[in-house]
Order: C-alpha cells, then structure tokens, then sequence
C-alpha cells in the first residue's frame, strides 16, 4: 500500500498560514505598522486605495533591512525578534512570531524597497503568490516602504468573503487608531485613495486621543494613574456625563500592544455603577505596564487577547482607580469641610419655637372626581387598591396592611418574589392565542383581536398587570410604548412625506475622521430623512434643519448613534439611518418609568403592542412582557 502522509508544498503551507495572520486589509496595516514601530521609526505613512483591497502601502523612515535580511524576511519564522523558546515569555516587541510577511506575501502581490543608514543603495523585491519575482538594488530612502497589491487574488474564495470597500475601510481606521494611540511618539498619517484622513504629529497621549477622536473629547476625560507593584496604570476616563449607548471609544493597552479584555471592561463599568444610565458606556484609554514575564500574548493568532498572572488583583486596582479619579474630580458626590470656606451652618436654638399651623381639610375634596376615575368602575379590591399602590413611591403589595390585603382575594400574592422566577413567552406561542380565555380572530387588518378590558393595575409605575389564561402577564409600559412608536416611526419615515424643519440657531457636530467617511456616503440619505447639513470643514458640520417630531431630543447623539449602526450594518444605509432614527425618537417619546397609566390608557397601549408584529420585544431585542404562570403563583403560597 503506497503511503498517503506527504508535506505540504511552501506554498500552500503559507496560505493556509495566511488565514491565521490576514484576514482582511487592516491584517495587513496592523502587521506592517508594528514592524515600523518594531524598526524605531518615527514617522509612518499609510495609503490605502478602495478600502485597502486594490492596494494598500506603508511606508516608515526605521532602520530598514540589508539585500539578506529583505530577502529571509519573507521566509516562514523568520524573524529578528526572538532566539530560543524562552524568550516568548519575556516579549518586548510587537511582531515576533515570523509569519507576518510570509502570510501576506503567500495571498498577494508584495513590493518591498528597503535600504540601511549605512548603505549606499538599497534593495527592492517583488513576490506574487510566495514566488520571488524580482530583486534588484534601488535607490530610496532610508527605511521600509512596502506596497500590497490585490490582496487574495490568488484564492477567489476569500475575497469573495471581503465586505464592501466602506466596511473595510473602517477596519482600517480601527487598527490604524489602535496603534496610533499607544505611540504618540511617533507621527502618522492614513491616506484613502489620495485623500488624507489623519495627521497626527508626535505629542503627548492627551493630545494624540484629542487628534484622532477629535476637540470635545478634551472635556470629557479624567486623568487615571496608580503605581502598585502588581501594574503602572496610567490614562483616561470619561466623565459620567458623556456616556452613550453605543459608539464608544473603549481602549486598552498593555505594554505598548492593543488588547481586548471584558473582565477588566467590567472593573472599569463597577465604578460607574449608579452614575450612568443602565447600558451606556463610557470612554476609556487605559494603558498597563507589567512585568513581560506574567502575560502571555501568544493566546491568540492576532494577539489581541492578552492572558495575565494576576488578572484578579489587577481587576481590584483598576477597579479602585477609577473610583478615586470619580471622586478626586468632583464627579461623584463629596462632603469635605477640612477646607477653606468652611459653610457658616448656626446651632440649633432651643429658645425659638416654631408656631403650629394647623391645615383644615377640604370638605369639598373628592378623590373619585378626577377624570381618571370616571374611566373604571371602583367596584372590586384590585381598583379600590389603585390610587395607593400605583404611584412611583408605592411599595410593593408584598408589604400591604392587612386591611387592604384582605381587598384582594388570595391575599397573600406576592408579586416582588415571584416575578423574578418568570420565563420569556415565546412569541409564536402569543399569536396563537394560547395565552387567553378566548382565541383571538383575526379582524379585517390582520391584528389579532383581543380583550384587553379584562381587570388590571399598575406596579409600581413600571409594569401593567393583568391575567390571562395561564396566570399573570407582567407588560413592561416604557418597554411596550417603544415597540409602538417605533413602528409608526418606520412607517412614517418610510413614506415620501418626510418634512424638515429649520433650526434658529444651527447646532455643530463635530465628527472623527472615520466618521466623516461614513456620513458622507450616508448624506443624500440623511436628507431623506429631513436633515439639512452643511460641511464646515475639519469635520465640523452645521444641522440646519432636522426632521419633523425630533424636538427635544440630542441631535448630536442621535447623529453620533446613527451613524455607529451603519457603520456596524452597512447592508442598507437608508434602512440602517431610518431605524436608528425610528428607536431614538421612540426612546425619547415613550412612556417614562413612574408614569400613572389610567385603566384606558393601560387599555389602548396593550391593544397598540399586540397589533405590531413583534410584540414580544422591543427593537433592539429587550423584552416587553413575561407570564406569571398558575403554578409559579400556587407555589408560592
């Protein structure tokens, strides 16, 4: 039997390799910058044409390569970095492993001129495929100059799978911004089909965060430092202030490297707790110095996931950090009388008394009067317990006197322990009407027809109870409110008549550079909606005019978070800016939590929720309702 165990050609070896190490354009930006860095450069230029996927070329002024070197560089582990095995544990450079340049030159067609202070001339090479084409002496510059050409085209099938030149263009700028900001010694710029992008001269770390990200970010951030013998962690915060539900720039770095890390993530959001809006995050650019010996940052092919010693320890210094710098800074409230200007508080005088002014009741004062208590009859214990349980400030019934329990049969519900052992409802499982006492007909629109007359209550000014055939449903009111609106919004904003109104004072937005890119291939549809923006230049714009029904609301994030989802979905812009712009002004305009419902209004919402489509949840996948079922309910007694 012949034998069927063979070596891979180099070749096909390095292009499977290839798929580890380059994945799309900015693979390549990411590996061929940090060979700058690794080679002292002090000035990096990139150029980048259609995203990076017809041509992207660095060039930097380090030491450069001899005709040897330029020519092993794009062998496999060949590399200047490391000797021995040991040496991966005690890492002080970016590249190490020697895969970089044989990956990219193994799915690609590479031009590299180099050349040393010291040598009179130096050396160019072309590879197509792994295969050394060309190599010859040249004149240039000190330094390294590599140009990448029609990345995949030797494998069909993976630039197939390369998105849109917009989409890898932002891929782009994330890794040239990564790199950019943890070597503020160094000067670069990003160029995108001879368009400059960012120019970033060498300064301090404020100033490189203010360059790229742009002028507002100054104000928003607070110095974070603390020395233990554990880490150096030094940067910035933001103020809880400028949080935001998306689009926010989170940063790591250690030793010099961009990592990902969610267990120090959740350090860094531990101290916001209580001072941000569930869900916002805040920025951060947080850099660590450890010993190289305790993190491993050969976990992952991109290294960009870091394994620490004493992940725990640090996540407790971290954590401390930023509570100090909330508290240094004012931010988070203080008294400190061990100051000048102590306040002037006087004593307390036993001497003075204060005259009893004794308040007669209004014997024309009827509490069933108001306009919501024409709306329901008053007749059962569940309504005659509405006015005292339902405001924002009622506790809950598992604490009702005895008096007011014995109004409700079964006195002894108690909805505060139960509710959290309640499972989501499948959403197939309402629209068959499996939920209530009668099955739901479909009506002459194709909204499902249900009674919604049935006895309900408001608890504790968030939620709408009411039974139904397997127990208790629980309605999220700001929750269901928003799936309404967002929908009407959807169809209003999918119509032709989309009118704008003109603002008195205009209001500026500032953008970053990867920002610009993204709205001006979205602008024709940002005037569909009824924006009117006009360029100012330095990535200034002026809102001249915003959409009907917008009013109120923070133009300057809906912007902000408008263009975050496309630039996370870019499938459909118009589609994209029409639902960022449908769920911001549905979150803004919907019911808010506290808010007293009467019986109708409980009524006429529930009704508009199971008219929509998804009632279940909401837009972005939060859910509406639960169902407190019999048995939870029979257990619990």
């Amino acid at each position: 039997m012949n034998d069927i165990i063979h070596l891979l050609p180099d070749s096909v070896a390095n292009q499977i390799a290839a798929g580890e190490v380059v994945q799309r354009p900015s693979s390549i930006i990411k590996e061929m910058m940090e060979n700058a860095i690794d080679a002292g450069a002090k000035n990096v230029k990139v150029l980048v044409v259609d995203g990076g996927k017809t041509n992207v070329q660095v060039i930097d002024d380090g030491k450069g390569m001899s005709e040897t070197d330029a020519r092993l560089a794009f062998d496999r582990h060949a590399t200047s970095k490391i000797q021995q095995a040991s040496d991966l544990f005690n890492l002080s450079t970016m590249g190490f492993r020697g895969e970089a340049l044989a990956s990219i030159a193994a799915v690609a067609q590479v031009e590299l001129k180099t050349k040393r202070e010291e040598d009179e001339l130096g050396t160019m090479i072309q590879i197509s495929g792994s295969r050394i084409e060309k190599q010859e002496p040249v004149v240039c510059p000190t330094g390294s100059n590599f140009s990448v050409q029609n990345i995949f085209f030797n494998v069909p099938a993976r630039r197939r799978f390369l998105k849109s030149n917009q989409t890898e263009l932002n891929n782009v700028v994330s890794d040239f911004q990564r790199i950019a900001l943890v070597n503020p010694g160094v000067s670069f710029s990003l160029y995108n089909n001879g368009v400059e992008m960012y120019h970033l001269p060498q300064g301090s770390v404020k100033q490189r965060i203010v360059d790229v990200f742009g002028k507002k970010i100054n104000a928003e951030l607070l110095p974070i430092e603390v020395e233990t013998s554990l880490a150096s962690i030094s940067g910035y915060v933001g103020k809880p202030e400028c949080s935001k539900k998306k689009g926010t720039q989170q940063f790591f770095f250690v030793n010099g490297r961009y990592m990902r890390h969610p267990y120090f993530h959740s350090a860094v959001m531990k101290a916001y707790e209580n001072l941000i809006p569930v869900g916002n995050h805040i920025p951060y650019f947080i850099y660590f110095s450890v010993d190289a010996s305790t993190i491993d940052v050969n976990v992952h092919p991109t290294k960009t996931e870091i394994k620490f010693d004493n992940e725990q320890s640090i996540w407790q210094v971290l954590s401390a950090a930023v509570r100090e710098t909330l508290g240094q800074f004012c931010n988070v409230p203080l008294i400190d009388f061990d100051i000048e200007g102590k306040p002037d508080i006087p004593t307390f005088d036993t001497t003075t008394s204060i005259p009893y002014q004794p308040k007669e009741p209004s014997s024309s004062y009827n509490p069933f009067s108001s306009e919501r208590g024409k709306l329901y009859s008053r007749s059962s214990g569940w309504e005659k317990l509405y006015d005292k349980y339902t405001t924002p400030s009622a506790s809950a019934f598992s604490s009702l006197p005895e008096e007011d329990a014995s109004l409700i049969e079964g006195s002894n519900l108690n909805l505060s322990s139960l509710m959290p052992q309640m499972d989501d409802v499948p959403e197939e499982k309402i629209l068959q009407g499996s939920l209530w006492n009668e099955l739901p007909s479909e009506n002459e629109t194709g909204c499902l027809a249900m009674d919604f007359s049935v006895q309900k209550f408001q608890y504790k000014g968030r939620y709408i109870v009411l039974p139904c055939a397997n127990g208790l449903m629980v309605v999220n009111q700001h929750r269901a409110h928003v799936r309404v609106l967002y929908d009407q919004n959807m169809k209003f904003l999918s119509s032709d008549n989309r009118p704008s109104q003109k603002e008195l004072f205009p209001v500026v937005v500032q953008f970053d550079a990867s920002e610009c890119v993204v709205l001006e291939q979205m602008m024709e549809d940002i005037f569909s909606l009824g924006f009117d923006l006009s360029n100012l230049g330095g990535g200034s714009y002026s809102v001249n005019g915003i959409p009907s029904g917008v009013d109120g609301i923070d133009i300057d994030t809906l912007l902000h978070e408008m263009i975050q989802s496309v630039k996370e979905n870019t499938t459909d812009i118009r589609k994209d800016a029409q639902e960022s712009l449908a769920l911001t002004m549905a979150e803004n305009s919907a019911i808010v939590y506290g808010q007293v419902l009467s019986s109708l209004e409980m009524e006429h919402l529930l009704k508009d929720l199971f008219s929509t489509k998804t009632p279940a949840r909401t837009p972005n996948g939060k859910v509406i309702f639960k169902i407190l079922d019999d048995k939870q309910i029979d257990d619990g007694f």
